[in-house]
């Protein structure tokens, strides 16, 4: 047995408003579920982005209809890295810098693909890479 993807992921950011304006207006994802102070989830294509406050979930379980929701604690910086086409690169590059968002690190990995690297409010290193990176074909 094998999973079939990766569902979720997560990033630790102690202000959700900063957290959610980032990946709303930046990213462009949409929040669909908030529980503040505690967490905003996001749609990401056919997975989910969770941000949560870790100043909560490291220390608060939380009891939901099927179960008990464990404590979710990461301190420091985290990385996520968004899928993004080929043909979109220089669009992204655009994007970030008409957004005024300092763009980190770009690189042309030997196997194929590029990657940009910029950080969201809370420190992490968010990439927007291609998926030749990984070997993988375009969708």
């Amino acid at each position: 047995m094998q999973p079939q993807a990766v569902l979720e992921t997560v990033v630790y950011c102690p202000d959700l408003a900063a957290g959610e304006a980032f990946y709303r207006d930046v990213v462009g994802l949409v929040a669909f579920t908030r529980m503040p102070p505690r967490h905003i989830f996001f749609r990401c294509g056919e997975g989910v982005l969770l941000m949560f406050n870790p100043d909560v979930t490291s220390t608060e379980r939380v009891a939901v209809a099927g179960g008990l929701i464990p404590r979710h604690g990461g301190r420091g910086q985290g990385h996520v890295a968004f899928r993004v086409a080929a043909s979109s690169i220089q669009g992204w590059r655009e994007r970030l810098k008409a957004l005024g968002v300092a763009i980190e690190s770009e690189v042309r990995w030997p196997q194929g693909g590029e990657s940009i690297y910029v950080r969201d409010p809370a420190g992490n290193s968010v990439e927007f890479a291609t998926a030749a990176l990984w070997g993988l074909a375009e969708w």
